[in-house]
């Protein structure tokens, strides 16, 4: 039983270095600063100290050679992980158009006051006209709230947005994102080591959503939310909040705990504590089902018919043609919309 037990804990140690040690590869791969040559003779002398202490493990090795390898790792494992504490975001860098200004919002009894709304004019997805706005929006008259999913890489993952509307026909939409530097692209496997800071962006409808359904391509729903309009006000002010609290103090972006939308339920959370952890936080693009599936969404229709009503592609290309009401165009037929909201 004792050579069993011995044994077994020898595989499980094996197995957390063989996990670090791919992790700190990717690490050094994707933070270590110099030549790509320089990262992968790095990235070698990592694996090797990683594979060669697994061997080790393993028995495959005596017991001096044994002791050494298990030494050189510990020593390089410390050190890498003293390195990577060392990495922090910052708000100080050469950034990429669409992210280059941190949201600022005030809040004046009723009114909020924000500076730095997106509302670039997209004609591609790299060719625009940049314009940062700053704009006032009563509170009393803030009437709805909607969930807008964004597929960029198949069904299963999806960027979230929530748009608010006011009467008059005011939105703005907020979306956690990378902030990209210029010279960066976004990469998944990125986000997971520190490779971007995150930004909170407020943007007009014809920017943020025009952008992902015609000049990406993307398939892109909307969903009215079932909220009160206290409930949609407490969840617009913690949006300001959080937009505020990362103007103060920068944060990295993570691919798994801190994207568009696990902050979407974290700030739902703070209005709703009793809101349940789900699979589908993670495979964000089943978000939609897991609103509807708390009765978060219109009632009164299956979850495939509000999916089917809402993809807005179509009428979003459309309004370009016609030249009508972005907004109102791409809520034609949505469930839970009143007449007044599509209807010039």
């Amino acid at each position: 039983m004792h050579r069993v037990l011995r044994a077994l804990a020898g595989l499980a140690i094996g197995f957390v270095v063989l996990l670090l040690t791919v992790w700190g590869a990717l690490a050094l791969w994707h933070q270590m600063p110099g030549p790509s040559v320089v990262r992968w003779f790095a990235i070698a002398m990592w694996s090797t100290l990683g594979v060669t202490f697994v061997l080790s493990r393993a028995g495959l090795l005596g017991r001096r050679n044994r002791n050494i390898a298990g030494f050189a790792f510990v020593i390089a494992a410390a050190s890498l992980l003293m390195w990577w504490g060392t990495l922090q975001p910052s708000h100080q860098r050469v950034w990429a158009d669409d992210v280059a200004q941190l949201l600022e919002a005030r809040i004046d009894g009723n009114h909020v006051h924000l500076n730095n709304v997106r509302n670039f004019q997209w004609r591609s997805e790299t060719d625009y006209t940049p314009q940062w706005e700053s704009r006032t929006y009563d509170l009393d008259r803030l009437r709805s709230a909607d969930l807008v999913l964004s597929y960029w890489m198949g069904p299963h993952i999806a960027h979230t947005l929530v748009s608010f509307g006011f009467d008059g026909g005011e939105r703005v939409v907020f979306s956690l994102e990378i902030r990209k530097e210029r010279h960066e692209s976004f990469s998944a496997v990125g986000g997971f080591f520190r490779q971007f800071e995150q930004i909170l962006v407020a943007a007009d409808e014809r920017d943020i959503v025009r952008t992902r359904s015609n000049a990406r391509g993307e398939d892109v729903y909307l969903y009215r939310l079932q909220m009160s309009q206290a409930s949609a006000r407490a969840l617009f002010l913690e949006y300001l909040n959080a937009a505020n609290e990362l103007r103060q103090k920068p944060r990295f972006y993570n691919t798994l705990t801190s994207n568009c939308t696990t902050i979407v339920f974290e700030l739902a959370r703070v209005i709703a504590p009793a809101l349940p952890m789900d699979y589908r936080l993670l495979l964000s693009g089943y978000f939609a089902r897991y609103v509807y599936d708390l009765h978060g969404l219109t009632p009164g229709y299956r979850y495939g018919e509000l999916q089917a009503l809402g993809h807005i592609n179509e009428r979003a290309l459309a309004s370009d043609v016609s030249e009508d009401d972005f907004s109102m165009s791409i809520r034609q037929g949505v469930p839970g919309i009143p007449a007044n909201e599509v209807n010039p």
